[in-house]
C-alpha cells in the first residue's frame, strides 16, 4: 500500500526508506516525497521502541519473495542493521537513521468532514480521468474539492473535457474549496475502497485523510481554480439517449480508422439514427457506423476526440446516457440517464472539435 508514495527522483536518499516507528505492540510504517507522506498502523509482537529506516526496494522484494509465514526482525540500533529470520534463512541488510527521516507536519487550524468512503472513492474513479497533465498549469492538475453546507462537489478538467461530480448526501459544516493533487488520490482510492468513513481535514496548505489505521497527508496545489461553470453551457434543446455500452462499443471501433493526430470522430444525428463516421484521409481509411437512439432536437453534425468520449462513457455506469447540444461548436454535455446512486449528480462535458469539410 505504501510503495505508491515511492518516488523515482528523491532529492534525500532517506526517502527511498520506508521508516518502521516501533512501540510496545504496534508498529507505524512510513513513506514520503516531501508532498506526499502515507502511515499505517498495524499489530506486531514487541516490547521495544525505536525507529528504523529500512530500504524500500529491498524490502518489498523480500517480502513479495516469502510465502505468508512469521518474520522476526532483529534491528541494531546502534548500526542501523537490519536481520530478517524466518523459518527458511537469515537475511541481512542495513537500515538507516530513523531520525533523519523527514517529520510529518502537523495540520493546525484546520476544518474537519465525515464521508462515506465509498462516496469518496466513487468521486476519484468518476473525476480523475480528466484532470490535466500540463506543468504549466498545475491548478488543472489535481481534482478541486467544493464543500458546502447542502453538497460536496469534486471537479476536474484539462480545457478540452470537464468532469463535476456532485453529492447531495455529503456536507460540510462551513464552505471551503482546495486543489487535491493526483498522487495521493491514486493512493486514497486503492487503500480506502475497504474502509467505511474517512475523515478529510484541511487547511490552507495541507490536507489529511484518515481511515482504519491509515493516514495520507498531502500539500495541497496552491492557485485559484479556473471558473468552471461559466464553460457549462445552460441552455441545450437538443437531447439524445442512448445505450452507453452501444456508443461506446461503436465509437471504440470507428475511431480505429480516424486521424492519428486529432482522433476525430464525426457524429451525425437525425431522428431516432445516429450516425458514428471517422476518416483518415492520409491513408483512405474510413468507418461508419449507425446506431438507433431516442433524440429530440434539430439535426446536428459534431465532431469530438474519440479518445475523450470513449473515457467518459467508460467512467459511466448507468445502462443509458444523455448527450446534451446546443450547436456545433459548443461543448457537448453526456449525463447518465438516471442517477446510479440516492444523491449523486454527474455531468461531463466535452470540447467539439472543428469538422473538416
Amino acid at each position: 500500500m505504501l510503495s505508491g508514495v515511492l518516488s523515482n527522483s528523491n532529492t534525500l536518499p532517506i526517502l527511498d526508506h520506508f521508516l518502521f516507528d516501533l512501540a510496545p505492540g504496534e508498529v507505524v510504517v512510513s513513506a514520503s516525497d516531501l508532498e506526499t507522506t502515507m502511515t499505517v498502523k498495524f499489530e506486531v509482537r514487541t516490547e521495544d521502541t525505536g525507529t528504523i529506516a529500512i530500504p524500500a526496494k529491498m524490502l518489498l522484494d523480500i517480502l513479495k519473495a516469502f510465502p505468508d509465514i512469521p518474520l522476526t526482525f532483529k534491528i541494531d540500533l546502534e548500526t542501523f542493521g537490519v536481520e530478517l529470520i524466518s523459518d527458511a534463512g537469515k537475511y541481512k541488510l542495513t537500515g538507516a537513521n530513523g531520525e533523519e527521516f523527514p517529520k510529518t507536519p502537523e495540520l493546525e487550524g484546520g476544518s474537519d468532514v465525515q464521508i462515506s468512503a465509498d462516496t469518496l472513492v466513487t468521486a476519484i474513479n468518476r473525476t480523475l480521468f480528466a484532470a490535466g497533465t500540463d506543468d504549466l498549469r498545475p491548478v488543472m492538475s489535481g481534482i478541486f474539492f467544493e464543500l458546502y453546507e447542502d453538497s460536496i462537489r469534486f471537479v476536474a478538467t484539462d480545457a478540452h473535457r470537464l468532469v463535476r461530480y456532485a453529492r447531495t448526501d455529503a456536507k460540510a459544516k462551513e464552505s471551503s474549496q482546495f486543489i487535491v493533487p493526483k498522487k495521493p488520490l491514486n493512493l486514497l482510492k486503492n487503500a480506502a475502497s475497504s474502509a467505511e468513513n474517512v475523515s478529510m481535514s484541511f487547511n490552507d496548505s495541507n490536507a489529511k485523510f484518515e481511515f482504519d489505521q491509515v493516514t495520507i497527508l498531502c500539500r495541497l496545489i496552491e492557485g485559484k481554480y479556473p471558473n468552471y461553470d461559466a464553460v457549462i453551457p445552460k441552455d441545450n434543446p437538443n437531447r439524445m439517449t442512448i445505450n452507453r455500452m452501444s456508443f461506446l462499443q461503436a465509437i471504440r471501433r470507428v475511431a480505429i480508422f480516424a486521424n492519428k493526430t486529432t482522433h476525430q470522430v464525426r457524429l451525425r444525428i437525425a431522428g431516432s439514427e445516429l450516425t458514428v463516421n471517422a476518416e483518415d484521409l492520409d491513408f483512405a481509411n474510413e468507418a461508419t457506423e449507425r446506431l438507433t437512439c431516442s433524440y429530440q432536437g434539430k439535426d446536428i453534425e459534431i465532431g469530438f476526440n474519440s479518445r475523450f468520449l470513449a473515457d467518459m462513457l467508460n467512467n459511466l455506469g448507468s445502462p443509458e446516457v444523455t448527450l446534451e447540444l446546443s450547436a456545433p461548436n459548443r461543448a457537448g454535455i453526456i449525463r447518465p440517464s438516471e442517477p446510479e446512486e440516492e444523491g449523486e449528480d454527474v455531468l461531463m462535458l466535452v470540447m467539439p472539435v472543428m469538422l473538416n469539410n
